[in-house]
């Protein structure tokens, strides 16, 4: 069980926290001197928090990766199985594009927190469990595997990217790609 922090070093937390997200929303790499100085607090703070700029990018994307996993167990309970699976997709295609610490910590090889590693697991099993359900529903290409999801996704996710504008841009990109993409995943294209 973990400790609850005394209230100056929660607000440190969230204020590290806050800079970390709006730096890693500009593009900017974290440094934690960097993010210290921006924060306000002394570098040892940031330190006592976050061993690594990839624990506090971790930290950052924590919420999304907890929200994508949420909307994939919502998305097991759907009555339509293609729904589910469509869902869960459009989902984590959106959050890929819009939110900038998500791609680096999904993509990476080892993870500098526990938390992440669970999230990242869970978030891996849902979409397995929802890939299962459409396959044993018949709905989707019997030949579509569970480890082609994350590069199909992720395909997108960089080609919404390259075309670059807004987040709310760059969402529309890829939910039109998704769309064309999820045409040639079902089973039985529509209208056939």
């Amino acid at each position: 069980m973990t400790t609850p922090l005394r209230r100056d070093a929660a607000r440190n937390w969230e204020r590290i926290v806050s800079v970390a997200r709006d730096l890693v929303d500009g593009g900017t790499p974290l440094q934690l001197n960097d993010v210290a100085r921006r924060a306000g607090v002394g570098v040892a703070t940031v330190y006592r928090h976050f061993a690594t700029p990839e624990a506090l990018l971790e930290t950052v994307a924590a919420p999304c990766l907890e929200d994508l996993v949420g909307r994939g167990r919502q998305a097991l309970a759907a009555a339509d199985p293609w729904h589910g699976l469509t869902d869960f997709l459009l989902r984590t295609v959106e959050a890929q594009v819009t939110d900038a610490a998500l791609p680096p910590v999904a993509a990476a090889a080892t993870d500098a927190l526990p938390r992440t590693t669970e999230l990242k697991e869970s978030l891996a099993s849902v979409g397995t469990a929802l890939l299962a359900r459409a396959r044993e529903a018949a709905v989707v290409r019997p030949d579509l595997a569970a480890a082609d999801l994350v590069p199909l996704v992720c395909g997108i996710a960089h080609a919404a990217n390259v075309c670059g504008g807004t987040p709310a841009d760059r969402a529309e990109t890829a939910r039109r790609y998704l769309a064309a993409l999820l045409d040639g995943l079902r089973a039985t294209p529509p209208g056939a």
